[in-house]
């Protein structure tokens, strides 16, 4: 397949007509107009983002420092495990998504990816926050590279790392795709295990800035999520061809693999013995999710029955709905979210 070329940053000779823009091997000037958009969708999106600003250190985390010393043995392994996971996510997509949008010829999904770029890096920043409060320093270095350690937590790292790492070796448009859905695997799948643990502690009434600080983490994952779907849906308009019904295949099965990674993670770090989560409600929901992305795409489903979110589940929603609640920063108060509102999707 043809090797993508990346875009030149000065291109006085670049297309102005906004429906010559493409996705991929487009002929870009890289100026942003925000009045001339091919992709509108675009508009309600960067705005959404915007409006989702926050600073993680706002959230006051008193309570978590002895929250912290008093979790059952099992709360607390999944609680490191999980945290080193997260922190490993966000850190390889803040370098990952500069690499895509070298060859993202229309200006205004560089925009977005932009924004996703910075959200990655308070993410990283917000976890340090919560390390730095409630660890000591070793603490926090042996949580910070436990996934160098822990078998499991590496092998669902190089899953998506090497996906990652693939576009670096081969840039050709089905490697890109691959890349593309290799993201909206990692926001759409990988992290739930990791917000339904945190949430239950929440409705458990422990380590409520911890919750806080993932609740607004959930809320920028949803966009992104919602993000990259989208530019998956105008890919299929405008490149047919690595859309075909055998491609459609690897697309799918990289879904699998990657909802089974987190199944089986989920029941290694989670289990059955923390109260209020079992490995049943672990993998109904994750296959549900699965079931969910592929759909949005336009893709069969993957496991039968799991097409609506499981009742049991339903808390974890609740939680992650921005358009309901807003935890004040100081006082760790519900109020009104009336900044903005999240995107309505089937997310």
């Amino acid at each position: 397949m043809t090797e993508l070329a990346k875009k030149p940053l000065f291109n006085e000779l670049g297309d102005i007509d906004v429906l010559k823009r493409r996705m991929i091997g487009g002929n870009t000037t890289n100026l942003n107009d925000f009045n001339n958009m091919k992709y509108t969708w675009v508009s309600q999106w960067y705005r959404q983002a915007m409006n989702n600003f926050w600073i993680p250190e706002e959230i006051n985390m008193n309570a978590d420092i002895s929250d912290y010393r008093k979790l059952d043995p099992a709360e607390r392994k999944a609680y490191d495990k999980i945290l080193s996971f997260l922190i490993f996510l966000d850190s390889i997509q803040t370098a990952n998504l500069p690499c895509l949008s070298e060859y993202v010829t229309a200006n205004e999904i560089n925009l977005c990816l932009s924004i996703q770029t910075f959200q990655e890096a308070v993410h990283s920043q917000s976890y340090s926050y919560m390390l730095d409060t409630i660890c000591s320093p070793e603490e926090r270095m042996n949580i910070l590279y436990q996934w160098r350690d822990d078998e499991h937590l590496l092998a669902r790292n190089k899953f998506i790392g090497d996906l990652y790492n693939e576009f670096q070796e081969k840039k050709d448009p089905f490697t890109m795709v691959k890349t593309m859905v290799a993201n909206y695997i990692l926001e759409g799948v990988y992290f739930y295990s990791g917000f339904m643990f945190f949430y239950n502690l929440g409705r458990n009434g422990k380590m409520p800035g911890s919750v806080q600080e993932i609740r607004y983490i959930n809320r920028d994952e949803n966009t992104h999520l919602w993000l990259f779907k989208n530019i998956l849906l105008e890919m299929k308009k405008e490149e047919p061809e690595l859309f075909t019904p055998e491609k459609v295949e690897v697309y799918r099965e990289m879904i699998r693999q990657g909802a089974e990674y987190e199944i089986a993670w989920g029941h290694y770090v989670i289990g059955d013995e923390i109260a209020g989560l079992t490995k049943e409600m672990i993998r109904d929901y994750i296959q549900y999710l699965a079931n969910l992305r592929c759909t949005s795409l336009g893709f069969p489903k993957l496991y039968e029955g799991h097409d609506e979110e499981p009742e049991s589940m339903q808390w974890v929603s609740q939680y992650s709905n921005a358009n309901l609640i807003k935890t004040d920063f100081f006082e760790a108060k519900s109020t009104a979210y009336a900044k903005s509102t999240a995107l309505t999707d089937d997310l």
